[in-house]
């Protein structure tokens, strides 16, 4: 009886785990898209429209998740500085797109592909 009354209660806890652990795997790709966003928002113009490409395809990404970013900052740092930021966003989508599929990871996948484009820009 012990045996079983054991496995009535566990059965719950490990199936609310699991539905818990799965919860925070979704959750955590939106979040690195809104770091990337936020990121790219605060970089340089300078970047013959690369920068923004990747930021709308970013928002794109979220927004078939069920999240709106938006917005674009309004003080801007230096180049270097700038191209970092870029770099820090990339390895964030790089992330990011381990935890998606479909039409997310397609627009995750594009806009790293406009922030290379953009990095090679001097």
């Amino acid at each position: 009886m012990k045996i079983t009354s054991c496995r009535s209660l566990l059965l719950p806890i490990l199936a609310g785990c699991i539905l818990s652990f799965t919860a925070s795997l979704r959750a955590a790709p939106v979040d690195l898209l809104r770091q990337a966003y936020v990121t790219l928002a605060q970089a340089d113009h300078d970047y013959k429209g690369h920068r923004a490409a990747a930021m709308k395809d970013i928002a794109a990404a979220a927004r078939n998740l069920g999240v709106t970013l938006g917005g674009d900052e309004k003080d801007r740092v230096k180049q270097g500085v700038s191209d970092e930021d870029l770099r820090v966003a990339q390895s964030l989508l790089q992330s990011a797109a381990g935890g998606l599929s479909g039409k997310p990871l397609k627009h995750v996948l594009a806009a790293e592909k406009q922030l290379n484009i953009a990095l090679s820009i001097k």
